[in-house]
């Protein structure tokens, strides 16, 4: 009993009857949840739409008006990352039917053409590269190559800078930085870290850094496969000019290759007045040398039958791809289908034959399978389409016309500076949103101001789209740029400081080949 009554008053201790103190809950406490930024930049898309909906007025012009809307949309969703980009790309395919701007089916077939399926073909070999490990002995070879006996850090870079401009000629930039990256930082491994470094250690390792991101940006400039941009670029000119003359994988390679070749050096020559000094390859030769290359090379072993046939196929898929259309003269291997062949028909055919070859490892087995192919970037896929749907309605909504009547200045420029004038726009827009979303939002408004300007629209287009690409400066301007950003070896201003040199040559370089090269490659002389 007594045992009962100590255990209940003990009890009654320990739980009080009534709270002590609880302060109380604020009316706005549900709602605070819901005022996050993140949840402010899903509703800043859909509320821009709708005030440009219902309250601006473009003189009676209700479709460029319900396409700018829907542009504040997507754009908004795009620069804030809001929802993830694949998400906000696929998004045209119900706005643009909501507003009255294009059916359904007419959307959908943006996201799927002979671009998108080169796209996809060469991603797929892309995956294959990656899958055999066949970057990285291809890295270590040009690298030991370039090395030099005793160290020539200049010359070491060329090579590190080299192989990135190389490997990002046949695959997305980014996806060039990413499997380059590794191999640089590996190299870098082997150099002391921190306060212990030598001042031309570490300056050498921010040109090693800076010259992978940035030489990925430039290999991709010369080949159409090697970036988004220049991948719109030949979308919109097809969708705008059905009637001319098609930009073919070759004929861009004969105008990207020279001007990414002089951008490229203007690069390496900027890394080595910054970052590398006299002393420099004293300062690296104890840590770095031609051998260790050679032991890493070794420990890969000789080359498998597997990774020699992705080799062949990729190597076949670039004479393909050169091959199809080269002259009037000489009309290439395209002209036995009748023009009926695209560059993403051997794109497809190439990829497919990974599914059909063994790899000679396992029975059965194939050098590539679908389980392999779920790394597929579907996002920049999405991304295309997405931006061929926009372009597609920029166009029939008369929204170009709008927006270029406010673009008069432009047409006195005189001629040798157009060029110049559209890179430049391009360039600066380019550092505070995606390429791809600027290369949507500029080349539609640079058609739209050929026929006034009484310009061949190429003289506009390929330099806006080019410009689009000088994304140098800052470290979010481009998903290559952040990947660099990451290693902890560079900081904005180190950017700043190379970036800003190197986008003005480009521009320079630029302004100089497209009147005189551009002109013969793409006919500029007449108007289309």
């Amino acid at each position: 009993m007594a045992d009962h009554i100590l255990t209940s008053s003990s009890d009654e201790r320990k739980t009080p009857l009534l709270p002590l103190h609880q302060p109380p809950q604020s009316l706005l406490h549900p709602f605070r949840s819901l005022l996050t930024l993140k949840n402010l930049f899903i509703v800043s898309g859909p509320l821009s739409c709708m005030v440009i909906f219902f309250f601006l007025d473009l003189g009676g012009r209700t479709s460029s008006r319900n396409m700018l809307a829907v542009l504040s949309w997507v754009f908004l969703w795009w620069i804030t990352e809001a929802v993830p980009m694949a998400v906000t790309s696929m998004s045209p395919l119900f706005l643009f039917p909501l507003f009255g701007l294009a059916s359904s089916n007419d959307v959908a077939k943006s996201y799927m053409d002979d671009i998108i399926a080169l796209v996809l073909g060469s991603f797929m070999l892309v995956l294959a590269v990656e899958h055999y490990n066949i970057h990285r002995r291809l890295a270590l070879n040009i690298t030991s190559l370039f090395c030099g006996d005793p160290l020539n850090p200049p010359l070491l870079l060329l090579g590190i800078c080299g192989t990135t401009a190389f490997v990002s000629m046949w695959m997305h930039n980014t996806a060039a930085a990413v499997m380059m990256m590794p191999v640089a930082t590996g190299i870098l491994q082997r150099l002391p870290d921190g306060d212990s470094a030598h001042p031309d250690v570490k300056r050498f390792c921010k040109a090693v850094v800076l010259g992978v991101i940035y030489s990925a940006t430039i290999g991709g400039m010369s080949t159409l496969t090697g970036t988004g941009v220049n991948l719109i670029l030949v979308g919109m000119w097809e969708s705008y000019f059905p009637q001319e003359e098609q930009i073919s994988f070759s004929s861009w390679f004969f105008f990207g290759f020279p001007l990414a070749l002089l951008i490229f050096f203007t690069l390496w020559g900027i890394l080595c007045l910054l970052y590398c000094s006299k002393n420099s390859g004293k300062a690296l030769s104890a840590y770095l040398d031609r051998n260790h290359l050679r032991r890493e090379l070794e420990l890969l072993g000789p080359m498998a039958f597997a990774e020699k046939m992705v080799l062949i196929i990729f190597s076949l898929l670039v004479v393909l791809w050169m091959t199809r259309r080269l002259t009037n003269d000489v009309p290439g291997w395209g002209a036995l289908f009748h023009g009926r062949a695209g560059d993403g028909t051997v794109s497809v055919l190439m990829a497919t034959l990974l599914f059909i070859i063994p790899n000679k490892k396992n029975q059965g087995e194939m050098l590539m399978n679908w389980n392999k192919c779920k790394k597929l970037p579907w996002n920049i896929i999405l991304l295309l389409g997405a931006g061929f749907a926009i372009a597609d309605g920029v166009r029939t909504s008369g929204l170009t016309e709008v927006i270029s009547s406010n673009l008069d200045f432009l047409r006195a420029a005189p001629y040798l500076a157009i060029a110049p004038l559209a890179c430049v726009i391009s360039a600066t827009i380019t550092e505070f949103t995606s390429n791809n979303a600027t290369t949507t939002l500029v080349l539609p408004l640079l058609i739209e101001l050929a026929e006034p300007m009484k310009v061949h629209p190429l003289l506009l287009m390929v330099p806006g789209a080019i410009g689009a690409q000088f994304a140098f400066l800052l470290p979010t301007s481009t998903p290559s740029n952040v990947v660099g950003f990451t290693t902890g070896h560079i900081r904005i201003k180190d950017m700043i400081s190379a970036g800003a040199p190197l986008k003005v040559a480009g521009i320079a370089a630029l302004s100089l080949l497209m009147p005189t090269l551009g002109s013969f490659v793409f006919k500029t002389n007449k108007q289309a």
